[in-house]
């Protein structure tokens, strides 16, 4: 067995010196998914890309459920650590970890916006309906 000594391999700090930028594997857990998804970033890449990338992943593999394209919608949390969103302008390389959890926003109705027949059932058939059927109680006399 015959070994190569590889003359561009050298250390770290002489890598970053020359302008090679650092990549690393992430991790990203995605609420309402089987598993998840695995790539590459590079350390100076920002979040928004990131979330970009794990959508257009996600989406390439035919995952359900069906969550869209837009970057926008979706916050990028730290699985271990607390629990703000991550700024979608800051370098991933910058927290320190490499397991994600990606969260859609949910998005809640103004009160200028007529709200859907889902929130404001009109014919008594919502859930306050039911549980006031449910709980009503007959006093039977012998």
């Amino acid at each position: 067995m015959v070994l190569l000594k590889n003359k561009n391999k050298g250390n770290c700090k002489e890598d970053n010196q020359r302008g090679r930028i650092n990549r690393f594997l992430v991790t990203i857990n995605i609420l309402g998914s089987a598993g998840p998804i695995r790539f590459v970033v590079s350390e100076k890449e920002l979040v928004s890309r990131v979330i970009d990338t794990a959508l257009k992943s996600y989406a390439r593999e035919g995952r359900l459920p069906v969550l869209g394209f837009d970057a926008t919608n979706f916050f990028l949390y730290c699985a271990n650590a607390g629990f703000d969103a991550l700024s979608p302008l800051e370098p991933i390389g910058s927290f320190g970890v490499r397991n994600f959890v990606l969260c859609k926003k949910h998005v809640y109705p103004s009160k200028t916006e007529p709200q859907s027949e889902l929130a404001t059932p009109k014919n008594g058939s919502g859930w306050k309906a039911w549980f006031n059927k449910s709980f009503s109680f007959k006093i039977m006399s012998h």
